[in-house]
């Protein structure tokens, strides 16, 4: 396996990371990437394996392979009890009672809210002037949209939003002791307000996602308070970044384009052509062999996202943006067990969200070149400065 130096962090790599993507799979299903200290996989087929393979997986294989110091307690505390960190038969079980709550019927009525939040918010647009789109549309539409849904008050979607922002932090390559003391705070303070709204829904239930998680059981198994918050919170963060940043970078992609209508097609190009996540990892659970690359019990895998997407070998000029192109499904939803529970969600809301804005905004544009934030292993922009008029 070759090896290949990159700086996450460098801007030239911030603002395009595909050119490092390409290099990088022309090296052969696996190359070891030396900043991160890990074998990545950069190709479609090679991510594709190693995301669906159940011989690796997120739990770490080994007990106290992952240091945890103690100003991160209650962070990987609620880590510990969040389905994206674990395995069957937790994960099964877990995974399959928010299922029984997060059901295509919830998501499907939300519809007409998404609909009329994102009206409210256009209509606030200024007419005469440059704005954030980011500020005013794309942050808004899904933290009110996942506060609605677990019956949260929209009032306090700014301090969703902060906590969320603090949390999804740990997970960047310039992470820093500062912003490993913001996600903690930030942690304890999600931690205190679901507590707080759980014990009130238990109670008094509503007609909202949390109530359904209380009430919901298979098999006489319940969720804890514990993984009820760990859920909440899941659902919240994982669901916010990512739908912000494929809402940017989508915009980014479809100005000054000549797409005629927003459908499925092209929310399917928007996740392959620029995905919010570029990296997610996997631990090897035994001593196995994958495209002629030899792995060992306690390694790790990155399977790099945002390169297997421009795969060649997956998709004819896949730095072409074309809607409705032919090739396999991408992976910016991951695959396998863990492939995404909000992806109904998320792609509702894009849909929604983007062909309101540009029927609504038929002369929309840019008024200065957008620039993609800090973020790696996210990807996803500073801001996107635009006039609607």
């Amino acid at each position: 396996m070759e090896t290949l130096s990159q700086d996450p962090t460098e801007p030239k790599f911030v603002q395009n990371p595909y050119p490092f993507y390409d290099r990088a799979r022309a090296l052969g299903p696996f190359f070891h990437w030396s900043d991160y200290g890990m074998a990545c996989a950069p190709g479609f087929e090679a991510a594709s394996l190693v995301l669906r393979d159940r011989r690796m997986g997120r739990e770490a294989p080994v007990d106290g392979i992952r240091d945890i110091p103690d100003h991160l307690a209650a962070f990987y505390a609620t880590e510990a009890n969040s389905m994206l960190e674990l395995e069957p038969p937790s994960h099964t079980r877990l995974r399959g009672l928010v299922l029984r709550a997060f059901t295509s019927r919830r998501v499907a009525a939300l519809a007409p809210k998404i609909e009329a939040l994102c009206h409210r918010l256009v209509d606030a647009f200024p007419r005469d002037a440059s704005f954030d789109l980011l500020e005013a549309y794309a942050r808004p539409v899904p933290v009110i949209v996942i506060a609605r849904l677990m019956g949260l008050p929209e009032s306090r979607a700014d301090d969703l939003l902060a906590w969320s922002n603090a949390m999804v932090g740990m997970y960047q390559a310039r992470r820093t002791r500062t912003m490993e003391d913001a996600a903690e705070m930030a942690t304890q303070a999600f931690r205190d307000f679901l507590g707080v709204y759980i014990a009130e829904k238990r109670r008094v239930p509503g007609d909202d996602l949390i109530s359904e998680l209380i009430a919901v059981e298979e098999k006489g198994e319940k969720l804890s308070t514990e993984e009820m918050i760990s859920t909440c919170i899941l659902l919240l963060n994982a669901g916010h970044e990512a739908t912000v940043h494929t809402m940017g970078n989508g915009v980014k992609a479809l100005l000054g384009r000549d797409i005629r209508e927003i459908d499925a097609p092209v929310i399917e190009e928007i996740m392959r052509f620029d995905p919010p996540l570029h990296i997610f990892t996997r631990w090897v659970y035994e001593d196995l062999e994958i495209l002629g690359q030899s792995f060992r019990r306690g390694d790790r895998i990155a399977c790099l996202l945002g390169a297997a997407n421009r795969d060649p070998a997956a998709y004819a000029e896949p730095d072409r943006f074309l809607p409705g192109r032919s090739g396999p499904a991408h992976l910016a939803f991951g695959a396998g067990i863990h492939f995404c529970v909000g992806a109904p969600l998320a792609r509702l809301e894009m849909e929604i969200a983007l062909k309101i804005l540009f029927e609504r905004c038929p002369k929309l544009r840019l008024t200065a070149r957008p620039r993609y934030a800090d973020l790696y292993h996210f990807h996803g922009l500073e801001r996107l400065d635009v006039a609607a008029g």
